[in-house]
């Protein structure tokens, strides 16, 4: 487990994380998500003491880090894969990390295995690609063996079955009950591998809890009813009040009333249903909607921005409450 209380650091007159407190559990993959500039390379960094607090404290399973001996038999990192020397072979590399934490040498052959690059073992890492790069960080994680690991953006530069298997490989160490505390930009891969967020902006807290927490408390929800009568249906929901928005020549997105009383409305008028579908937001419409005020760059392109036209497709409902005290965290 990891425990974050306060942390607070500050680069002159620059907040780069604002008293930031929360938890990282065992047997679970955690996302750490949040806008660029938002502080959370910073936050793993004083995790891993890399970086002096000026406020707070961090405990890996009620210790600090440099109680453990050698740290790298408990807490594995990658935070930067291009650190690698570029003439150094990935097995030499892989040992010198081996010796410098008392790890016997068998170690760098079944981490190279583990991450598939027990074929390039003796190659220069120079001539590695992002995504082997990648993937011999992650071998230099694993080498003690750890129970908590920290990954910053693991899956960049690996293609698509590179994702797929970092998928199984950080499921696989919760399994295991690990703690792995992971950032990544790639929201939908997040939506897949995380069952709970810490969501951050401005370096500050504004999310913590479950991913399905995070989603329905955020996205916006809404019925898709397919009809030969679905005028009809929509003129009925738009006179008690629901947001009815044409999405195909017999569909309507409808938000406000759910699927049970659009159905019990078109069978009262007669109306034949040839569809009827609940759906939700997904991770990304959630994390835009609750990290709007904590973008430190936007584009003039961005259908939200002001001046700009809004986005086709479904009309938005208006925007509901961020997740509460209840959700884990403050907003």
């Amino acid at each position: 487990m990891i425990e974050a209380r306060g942390l607070t650091k500050r680069y002159g007159g620059t907040v780069a994380v604002d008293d930031l407190s929360f938890r990282v559990e065992s047997g679970r993959v955690t996302g750490f998500l949040g806008p660029n500039g938002a502080g959370k390379s910073t936050t793993m960094r004083m995790v891993l003491g890399l970086d002096r607090t000026d406020g707070g404290a961090v405990r890996i399973d009620d210790k600090r880090l440099v109680d453990f001996d050698p740290p790298m038999r408990e807490v594995g990192a990658l935070l930067d894969a291009a650190y690698v020397h570029p003439t150094r072979k990935a097995k030499d590399h892989l040992w010198a990390l081996a010796a410098s934490n008392g790890l016997p040498r068998r170690r760098v052959d079944e981490v190279l295995a583990l991450v598939g690059l027990t074929e390039v073992a003796g190659k220069r890492v120079g001539g590695f690609s992002l995504g082997m790069k990648q993937r011999l960080g992650l071998a230099g994680a694993m080498l003690g063996d750890p129970h908590t690991v920290l990954f910053d953006e693991p899956a960049n530069g690996l293609d698509p079955e590179g994702i797929q298997w970092m998928r199984h490989f950080l499921q696989g160490l919760a399994k295991e009950g690990r703690t792995v505390f992971v950032s990544s930009h790639l929201l939908s891969e997040m939506a897949l591998v995380a069952q709970d967020l810490v969501v951050i902006g401005r370096g500050a807290l504004i999310f913590q809890g479950p991913v399905a927490d995070f989603v329905a408390g955020a996205a916006r929800s809404w019925v898709t009813v397919r009809s030969p009568q679905v005028q009809a249906i929509a003129a009925a929901l738009a006179a008690q009040g629901a947001q009815v928005t044409q999405s195909g020549p017999d569909a309507i997105d409808v938000v406000g009333p759910d699927s049970t009383y659009i159905g019990e409305l078109a069978a009262q008028q007669g109306a034949v249903l040839h569809e009827l579908s609940p759906r939700t937001g997904s991770l990304e419409d959630a994390f835009l909607e609750v990290t709007a005020g904590a973008q430190q760059y936007r584009g003039v392109a961005d259908p939200g921005a002001p001046g700009q036209p809004p986005a086709p497709g479904l009309a938005p409902p208006p925007p509901p409450p961020p997740p509460g005290p209840t959700s884990g965290g403050p907003v």
